[in-house]
């Protein structure tokens, strides 16, 4: 984008107030003396400039020698360029302003969101699932043109947009990514992406990371570097295709739960926190399972406590273990079901 050259805009007006200063001086220094004079003093001369140039021409006063009507044609037409540069300025102005605000150039006041670093068809159908899932998201990419792509299908509200390069840590700031929930590093090439991750963690060491590997070999170097979360595509795929072939009704199920449910027949697997008021607080979790089938229909598979800074995943536990406030519940549950639970037990995702 460029910069408004401000400099040059103080030298032309400098150069336009130098300009008619001159013209009041010598129309003060001609005019007072001349029989039926009516610019007697250099206010008068001020005033007939202003009054000219704004095309108020109130009459009042004007000049009466030769001269000084030469200088009075001069500010007349002089008038018409002054006006083309005060409009070129403020389109210039709007258009910056515009500008600016299209390339996320003023920033945004998105929190708990997720940032993406990096833009691809990869990136966008993760953008779609977490926008269905009422996720605010900020976009990072140094292409130009997949600003237009991405205002076009998403709206401001959900999805903002920076571009900058990468390594312009400074600029990152405009995307509120220190009070980013995760940050997901879609760059791609799996060396690119493991060298941004360990300079991006030298200014953001506390964020959680996540990325996803062409090569699954790589997920313990990238788990050394501070990498939380790592996600081998392939690995992925080859999982699925094997549920496909052997259980191929699992695999459609599996699928289903792993993206947001659009509509109240599909299911998906939430996470949600108990609150202090919550009714299952000091309850036991065998309890928990069957009050949540028989209210809601819901299926409670699991629960995650928080040790310290680490989370620990209880799958499907025994009933010894008690829920407390702070703990997660995972669920898995169809629209019908997140409506109930929200309504009868105020959880939240």
């Amino acid at each position: 984008m460029k910069k408004p050259d401000h400099r040059k805009l103080i030298f032309s007006l400098f150069g336009i107030f130098l300009f008619y200063g001159v013209i009041i001086y010598l129309l003060h220094s001609i005019e007072p003396s001349a029989p039926g004079a009516k610019l007697n003093s250099w206010q008068d001369g001020l005033w007939y400039v202003v009054a000219t140039i704004t095309t108020v021409g109130y009459g009042d006063v004007y000049p009466v020698t030769y001269w000084g009507r030469a200088l009075g044609f001069v500010v007349m037409l002089s008038s018409l360029g002054i006006y083309g540069f005060i409009i070129g300025q403020i389109a210039n102005f709007m258009s910056t302003l515009k500008e600016q605000r299209e390339l996320g150039l003023n920033g945004t006041d998105f929190k708990d969101h997720v940032v993406i670093i990096g833009w691809n068809d990869f990136g966008k159908s993760v953008i779609s699932h977490l926008v269905a899932a009422g996720k605010q998201v900020a976009v990072i990419t140094k292409e130009r043109a997949s600003i237009d792509t991405i205002r076009e299908y998403y709206d401001d509200d959900h999805v903002y947009t920076l571009y900058t390069d990468y390594s312009n840590f400074d600029m990152l700031e405009k995307s509120n990514i220190r009070y980013a929930s995760i940050v997901f590093v879609n760059l791609n090439d799996d060396t690119e992406k493991l060298v941004y991750v360990i300079n991006l963690k030298k200014h953001y060491a506390n964020l959680s990371y996540v990325v996803t590997l062409d090569n699954g070999n790589l997920k313990g170097t990238f788990q050394n570097a501070g990498v939380t979360y790592t996600i081998s595509k392939n690995e992925i795929s080859a999982k699925l295709l094997a549920s496909y072939i052997f259980e191929p009704n699992v695999a459609l199920f599996s699928e289903e739960i792993l993206a947001y449910a659009h509509n109240e027949h599909e299911y998906d697997i939430k996470e949600m926190k108990i609150a202090a008021d919550n009714p299952f607080v000091g309850v036991f979790y065998d309890k928990v399972f069957f009050d949540l089938k028989k209210t809601c229909n819901v299926i409670l598979i699991g629960l995650v406590k928080v040790e310290g800074t680490e989370r620990k995943f209880y799958k499907n536990p025994d009933g010894a273990i008690k829920v407390e406030a702070g703990d997660f519940l995972v669920m898995m549950m169809d629209g019908k079901g997140q409506t109930s639970i929200k309504k009868q037990y105020r959880m939240q995702e």
